[in-house]
């Protein structure tokens, strides 16, 4: 967007901020790479009001960075959700299933809800595979997708300007009136896929290649399809064809992996620990998600201590 010529201001942290406040942000791409400086802060009170918000920080990071965005927050300010897992507004839709369910392994105690009105977000479903290869530099690997929607599934001209916003930078920027359903889709190749490849240092084709871990990740896309079935969501493919989907993207490490390897936090709680604190709700067991999730969070702990 900010090579497009548009008004863009970065947020970031630590080694990160401190490579793109000196050298830009450079990305690699198969097409060859670019470098573009963009305004980037440490300090989020220099920003002034935004028209559009992208909340692109893993979602453990909602809580703490939520309650400072506040003061950008203008009268028509829209934000964007772009975490991995189950978004914390993910029942906060009047008229749904389970409507106003809470879950507090996404957002402890509703800092996040208390900070951001439910009414400002966009939903979004980034299906863009990349890697940072150092603190400022970027690798795209593969896709440059990113769906948006209204969380109700209507369509909206706020949800437009911000699809042409993304489209006038080059990304593909479909609108969908299914977001939820989509975002149960992705999860079920994050909640198999993601901790997986934590414990076993596989990549997605690997995974899908060798029997038994094919087999295991079919058996935990299998319980996360009964939670949306009991949710009221319609999921439009099949689990092979999820399975096939991922391979399809070749020997990419999933960015759990990449935390993993960096020594970053995991982001567990709003994939596995958001989807098991749902299936105890709705009285789905999940046998295999659970287990999968147990030895991923000891081997966060352990790699932590």
């Amino acid at each position: 967007m900010a090579k497009a010529g548009q008004n863009v201001v970065l947020y970031a942290r630590g080694p990160h901020l401190a490579a793109m406040q000196a050298n830009g942000v450079k990305v690699q791409t198969a097409q060859g790479e670019f470098t573009v400086r963009p305004e980037v802060t440490g300090d989020i009170g220099t920003i002034e009001e935004a028209d559009v918000i992208f909340l692109a920080v893993k979602a453990h990071s909602l809580p703490q960075v939520a309650p400072l965005i506040r003061p950008l927050l203008g009268t028509d300010t829209v934000v964007v959700s772009m975490q991995n897992g189950v978004p914390w507004w993910y029942f906060d839709i009047p008229g749904i299933p389970y409507s106003g369910l809470k879950l507090e392994s996404i957002d402890p105690g509703g800092v996040i809800a208390q900070s951001i009105e439910s009414e400002r977000i966009l939903g979004s479903i980034a299906y863009i595979a990349a890697e940072i290869v150092e603190p400022g530099v970027v690798r795209h690997i593969e896709s440059n997708r990113l769906s948006i929607g209204e969380p109700d599934g209507t369509r909206s001209d706020r949800c437009r300007k911000v699809a042409e916003a993304l489209i006038a930078a080059g990304l593909k920027a479909p609108i969908t009136t299914h977001l939820r359903n989509e975002i149960w889709v992705k999860l079920l190749g994050n909640i198999a896929f993601n901790p997986i490849s934590a414990l076993t240092g596989g990549t997605l084709a690997g995974i899908a290649k060798f029997p038994e871990t094919r087999e295991l990740v079919r058996r935990i896309m299998l319980e996360a399809a009964a939670v949306a079935a009991k949710a009221g969501l319609e999921l439009p493919v099949t689990i092979e064809q999820r399975i096939e989907g991922a391979a399809k993207i070749g020997e990419h490490k999933t960015s759990m992996l990449q935390d993993l390897e960096k020594g970053r936090p995991l982001e567990l709680e709003p994939i596995s620990g958001a989807a098991l604190e749902i299936g105890d709700k709705l009285g789905i067991p999940m046998p295999y998600t659970r287990a999968v999730y147990a030895c991923t969070k000891l081997l966060a702990e352990v790699r932590h201590s």
